[in-house]
């Protein structure tokens, strides 16, 4: 007698959900513990070989994650929430790629108790969404005003970098910066505004702000023109000035030398001709945009520019040309009819210095009406990885200080937060009944990864350290958190560890929507 198997066997096959759920679970997590050294002061750096052959070393999460060769497409998500996080705030992308994976533990904790994952996922966001309540109660406003403490927040991002010794001088740069180029009204900061320049030499104590605008592109000496220019009216041009030139390749068979000297003097007239343009337009420096197809300018442009006293700098950049018209006030001028006075831009000086064995020209003192305020930074280093890295951290710096004009709220740093959080919501879990008390009570539990890790690559002990920290904050002390330089507990805020309150609430919100996008998925199927 052969049992008919019923039609609908699939269904009651329980078991591939649950492989796949714990699959997914097990790749993500291998990411975020790959990640995990990197967290905190005393956290390790990551050394990267890239496909070409460049080598990366940086601490940064997100850089770290990015160049990661990861196939496994859940695990992907965790690069995605990187990414996320280093738009939204710019900086923990580590730690919210390590609050990812704790969750996603917890998830599976409960996953095995038999829960619903649709459940746990919803339960998490309910509790995401009341520590970031919690963690605005927490937090301590500010006023842009107060430079000490936005100095304060910049030097704790940089205190996990490599250029860690040097945040006295650089934070304040950075949030000099951050502070030129923001409007104190608006809610946000265009962070393109701030140029980071790189040029190899000097050390990291040599990076300078220059208000105003820095090329690395050198002035064209060949013909003998100025290399500085008082009151300075800058022309941006995108044509070439350079004979015209066919567009496919044709040969012109000259056979009589008058004719020769008819070319000749035609290519000289046509020059001159765009020469005197410029000048009648008073134009004294000329910036002008790389070209592909022919010269951008040749010998005898040059040689007529000098001679009427323009300074010229060329293959600018096209990336280059919306930051230098944007910061220069001036339009960029495509055709040579359109070279008017109203175009150009006015520059108290114009100069190309020297600095460390290498020439950059430096535009100061800009002064057209339609300029907006942009700073440039020039950051020097020995070798190229100093640099990429000093970059990067530079970056994550000013991220801090806009997420502080987005959000005006300072909150402890260290792990403080974290284990405020977790104590309040496992209290408020106590209150509640059904299975969304024991889901609380998991998410709890896994936030206290933050402390826990810190105290881990601190070289602590992290249970004495945790356990001693939740006994603080359950006697009131909300602000006490892990303190490297003490090696130990100790209170944060009044240390100057210090972090802006957008970062931490972005991070749980952010890690828990991708919980919940990875618990929903139940089978992976790939496509032709």
């Amino acid at each position: 007698m052969v049992a008919k198997v019923p039609s609908n066997a699939t269904f009651h096959d329980k078991e591939k959900p649950q492989e796949v759920r714990k699959a997914n679970i097990i790749a993500a997590r291998a990411v975020s513990d790959a990640i995990r050294t990197s967290l905190g002061p005393k956290g390790m750096d990551k050394m990267i070989k890239t496909a070409r052959g460049q080598i990366i070393i940086s601490n940064d999460g997100h850089t770290i994650l990015k160049q990661m060769a990861i196939l496994h497409p859940v695990a992907r998500m965790l690069v995605e929430v990187s990414a996320a996080q280093d738009t939204e705030a710019g900086d923990g992308t580590t730690s919210v790629v390590i609050l990812t994976g704790a969750l996603l533990g917890a998830s599976e904790r409960l996953l095995n108790k038999g829960l619903h994952p649709t459940i746990i996922a919803e339960s998490f966001q309910k509790a995401a969404k009341r520590s970031v309540e919690i963690l605005l109660e927490m937090s301590h406003k500010i006023s842009l005003d107060d430079k000490e403490d936005l100095i304060r927040a910049a030097s704790t991002s940089l205190s996990s970098k490599i250029v860690s010794q040097f945040s006295r001088f650089l934070a304040p740069l950075a949030v000099n910066s951050v502070l030129q180029v923001a409007d104190r009204d608006s809610k946000s900061v265009d962070l393109n505004d701030i140029r980071l320049i790189k040029k190899i030499g000097g050390t990291i104590d040599d990076t300078e702000t220059v208000d105003g605008v820095v090329l690395t592109q050198k002035v064209v000496k060949s013909a003998g023109g100025p290399t500085r220019i008082e009151k300075a009216r800058v022309g941006l041009v995108q044509f070439q000035i350079s004979p015209p030139k066919p567009d496919t390749e044709n040969n012109i068979v000259v056979s009589d030398y008058r004719q020769m000297d008819k070319i000749l003097k035609e290519e000289r007239s046509y020059l001159l001709n765009i020469c005197k343009k410029i000048k009648k337009a008073k134009c004294n420096v000329l910036l002008i945009q790389k070209s592909i197809l022919r010269d951008a300018v040749n010998e005898l442009a040059l040689h007529f520019l000098s001679k009427l006293g323009i300074m010229v700098i060329k293959d600018i950049e096209r990336e280059e040309i919306e930051f230098l018209s944007k910061s220069l006030g001036c339009k960029p001028i495509s055709d040579i009819e359109l070279f008017t006075e109203d175009r150009l831009g006015a520059v108290d000086l114009v100069e190309e210095v020297e600095s460390d064995g290498s020439r950059i020209v430096k535009m100061t003192g800009v002064k057209s009406h339609n300029a907006k305020p942009t700073v440039s930074v020039i950051i020097r280093g020995a070798n190229q990885m100093i640099l990429d890295e000093t970059e990067r951290s530079l970056h994550d710096a000013l991220c801090v200080i806009r997420c502080l004009v987005k959000e005006r709220g300072l909150i402890a740093g260290g792990g403080a937060p974290e284990i405020e959080v977790s104590r309040r919501l496992t209290k408020e879990s106590r209150s509640m009944d059904g299975v969304e008390a024991f889901i609380w009570q998991e998410f709890a539990q896994a936030l206290e990864v933050i402390p826990t890790t810190l105290a881990e690559n601190a070289g602590l002990n992290s249970i004495k350290v945790v356990t001693e920290l939740r006994s603080r904050h359950e006697a009131g002390e909300v602000n006490e958190g892990i303190s490297v330089r003490r090696s130990g507990t100790a209170n944060t805020y009044d240390e100057h560890i210090l972090q802006p309150v957008l970062v931490s609430t972005s991070s749980i919100t952010l890690a828990s929507e991708c919980v919940k996008s990875i618990l929903r998925i139940d089978d992976i199927t790939f496509s032709r």
